[in-house]
């Protein structure tokens, strides 16, 4: 990885981070995992699901984990994209206009509901989630890092929502649903709740600092030619599959690979294998994808397309020569 944090000590911090979360969201572990690659792997989530299940509080516990700056944006119809972005105010004492940041100005920023916001005030986000800058006024601003958006949204409940754009979607690294928990953590969370809520004696556990350098250092875990190509046949493979009529974009392709990366720094290694893939292909994958008309589920068909790819050969691991 790198000089500054080698892989051992990369897991160690990210062990914290998962344990501190699971404090709080009982018997969800993938959801949890995911969460923290999302972050590390500089991207965006999307966590879609019914309500009550989690999704607000798995975003939140994330953000208390890490010791950094979080605002949280409660999208309603009534929201402006300046409330997102921010907006030049006049200064009486200087005569001039200056620059009033908005919410987006965090280094994770909780989107609660954002479906329930406009399409104009949703598309407020695009540039600051792809090129992590706000431009207002004809002058860019500068996102610090990390930069993440975790927003919620609820597939089921269609009265007052707005349905994001293909291209709003595509800038989620990964979606996930929660799901009902199991009989033995409900019965848990019953009993452990009764007194006190547990997010409320959570604390921050890893620095800014650190999380920066866990993100540069997922940057540099190796992928072997025979990985990216294998990547790149399954994008490849939903923009032909019949069943499909929008496949995943080159980015979805990009984006799977660093979602990889930051996976395996979480296991310990320092370079990825196909199982990375494999494990997070529908994470990353399905909510970018558009099914024809009468045309199984997303998860099923990617699911199909991923068995049937075969891994190209070649070394996975990095070389003797690499590795010094």
């Amino acid at each position: 990885m790198t000089t500054q944090l080698d892989s051992a000590e990369f897991q160690r911090n990210a062990e914290l981070i998962l344990r501190n979360v699971e404090t709080v969201i009982d018997g969800k572990p993938e959801a949890v995992q995911i969460a923290l690659v999302t972050l590390l792997a500089e991207g965006h989530l999307l966590i879609e699901d019914v309500p009550g299940v989690g999704k607000t509080m798995l975003a939140k516990a994330l953000a208390k984990s890490v010791e950094c700056s979080v605002r949280r944006i409660q999208f309603t119809p009534d929201l402006l994209p300046s409330d997102i972005t921010g907006v030049s105010a006049y200064n009486q004492v200087e005569g001039d206009f200056e620059f009033k940041p908005g919410a987006v100005f965090a280094n994770i920023v909780i989107g609660d509901e954002i479906n329930r916001a406009s399409p104009k005030t949703q598309s407020a986000l695009l540039e600051a989630m792809e090129e992590r800058q706000v431009t207002v006024d004809g002058t860019t601003h500068a996102l610090g890092t990390p930069f993440t958006v975790v927003a919620t949204q609820n597939p089921l409940e269609m009265e007052g929502t707005y349905a994001l754009p293909e291209a709003q979607r595509d800038r989620f690294m990964a979606r996930i649903s929660m799901g009902y928990p199991d009989v033995e953590s409900e019965l848990a969370m019953v009993r452990g709740r009764n007194a006190e809520n547990p997010f409320d004696a959570m604390n921050a556990v890893v620095s800014i600092e650190r999380v920066q350098q866990m993100i540069a250092a997922a940057r540099t875990v190796y992928v072997s030619p025979s990985v990216e190509q294998y990547c790149v046949d399954i994008a490849q493979a939903t923009r032909r599959d019949a069943e499909l009529r929008l496949g995943a974009s080159p980015r979805a392709t990009l984006q799977l690979v660093r979602a990889a990366k930051a996976s395996a720094g979480l296991q310990g290694r320092e370079f990825v294998l196909p199982d990375d893939i494999d494990a997070l292909a529908q994470s990353v994958l399905c909510h970018r994808l558009i099914p024809v008309r009468g045309a199984g589920s997303v998860a099923d068909i990617v699911s199909r397309i991923v068995a049937d790819t075969v891994v190209p050969a070649g070394e996975i691991a990095p070389s003797v020569v690499h590795q010094n």
